[in-house]
This record gives C-alpha cells, sequence and structure tokens, in this order.
C-alpha cells in the first residue's frame, strides 16, 4: 500500500496531481506549520503577462507557529481570483466546457474561512476531472507525535502503508533510514519528462496551476501526467 503525507496547496500543478494518481491514499499533512510565500494559499496561471501569482489573503499576524488547518481568510478574494483566470483563459479550447464547475468550486470557497477547506475543494474537484480515484483523507485521522520524518511514518504505519512516496524537495530533511528501519519503503518522485501541450500565452511553462492543463487540453489532460522519463 503506498501513500503520500503532503501539505494542501492552492490549485496545484499537474506534478501534485501525478504523485498523487500514483498512491493508494493522499493524506492531506495540514497539522503541519503553515509557512508564508510558500504554496499554501498562492499558485500561478498562466497570463498574456506571463506567469501570474493569484495569492489567498490570510491571517498571519501574531501566528507564527499556526498549522494550515488553522489559518483563517483575512478578505474576500474568490471573486477577484475567477475574474483573473476568466480574463487568462477564455480563449482556450475547453473553457466553456470547464467554467460553470470551477467558477462553482469558486463560490463555494468564498464562503469558507478556512485554508485547508477551501484546498480541500479544488484538490478533490480537479482530481476528479483528472480521473484519479486516490483516497484522500486529512492527517487528523491518523495519531501522530513527534516532528519531522517521526511524524511522517506515524501516520504511514497507522495507515498500514508499507511504501512512502515524496516529492524530492523533502531530501532536505528526510531521514530515510527511520523508514527503513520500520518495514516502509522510500519512494523519490520524479517530475521530469512531462509532454508540452497546446498553451496559451507565449512560451511553454510547466509549473503553473492545473487548471491550465484542464482549459487547454480538456477530457484528455490526464493523458500529460504520462512522463517520458
Amino acid at each position: 500500500m503506498r501513500i503520500c503525507i503532503i501539505q494542501s496547496c492552492y490549485i496545484p500543478w499537474k506534478g501534485f496531481f501525478d504523485l498523487i494518481r500514483q498512491c493508494d491514499e493522499y493524506v492531506m499533512f495540514d497539522r503541519a506549520q503553515y509557512v508564508k510565500r510558500h504554496w499554501h494559499n498562492r499558485n500561478l496561471i498562466k497570463t498574456a503577462s506571463g506567469p501570474t501569482w493569484l495569492t489567498i489573503p490570510v491571517v498571519v499576524k501574531g501566528r507564527f507557529e499556526q498549522p494550515i488547518d488553522e489559518v483563517e481568510i483575512a478578505n474576500p478574494w474568490a471573486e477577484k481570483h475567477w475574474r483573473a483566470i476568466e480574463l487568462a483563459y477564455r480563449r482556450a479550447a475547453f473553457f466553456d466546457d470547464f467554467a460553470p464547475l470551477v467558477k462553482g468550486w469558486y463560490e463555494q470557497a468564498e464562503r469558507e474561512k478556512r485554508l485547508t477547506e477551501i484546498n480541500a475543494i479544488f484538490l478533490h474537484g480537479i482530481a476528479a476531472l483528472l480521473g484519479i480515484a486516490t483516497r484522500m483523507t486529512r492527517d487528523t485521522a491518523y495519531p501522530a507525535q513527534g516532528a519531522s520524518t517521526e511524524r511522517l511514518l506515524a501516520i504511514a504505519r497507522a495507515a498500514g502503508a508499507d511504501h512512502y512516496l515524496s516529492g524530492p524537495s523533502a531530501r532536505a530533511y528526510f531521514d530515510e533510514n527511520l523508514f527503513r528501519a520500520a518495514g516502509v519503503t522510500t519512494e523519490w518522485m520524479s517530475y521530469r519528462g512531462y509532454p508540452e501541450y497546446s498553451q496559451l500565452h507565449g512560451d511553454f511553462v510547466h509549473e503553473v496551476s492545473a487548471l491550465d492543463l484542464l482549459f487547454n487540453t480538456g477530457p484528455a489532460a490526464a493523458r500529460y501526467l504520462d512522463r517520458s522519463t
């Protein structure tokens, strides 16, 4: 049983969903500490002016060690984000097919007060459109103590996993020996080899929200998660 344990992100890029789809279970690791200028509350879309950040305004003053699932929304934001998306992608081949659904996600998200709930709306919604059937759970479903690798291992063991798939950036802090000693095999994700597709606004950019993939490729979107290397 393969598991991935990752903090939630706002409208993530295709690599995030590729990692999830290769697992039996994805645990939303939102008891982890919120980090400013990370992907938790922002992501990129491709516009006529180039890749542009969409950032959800959150309350951070005096809350330096708050976990992601306690982060609150500071100001109204959803309508502004949807208008930016509409302007950027209204000429995309499949925008009209997906616009009502995605706009509905933004209307639903606008009513939420916590970042983790907003991210969950888009994670579940985009995953469904990509045909991803991976089970998604919260880290609160599993008892886990300790910090860093120890906590990840506790969640993996509580979930009954014997394989753990991680993004490459975790190598900087991850203690693979702890997992090995517990009989859990660590696997490392590669994000190389994604094929390009017909994309608006100039030179191709991989590192943008998966909404770009959906609006430009429609029903064929899942095919572009398959890597050649």
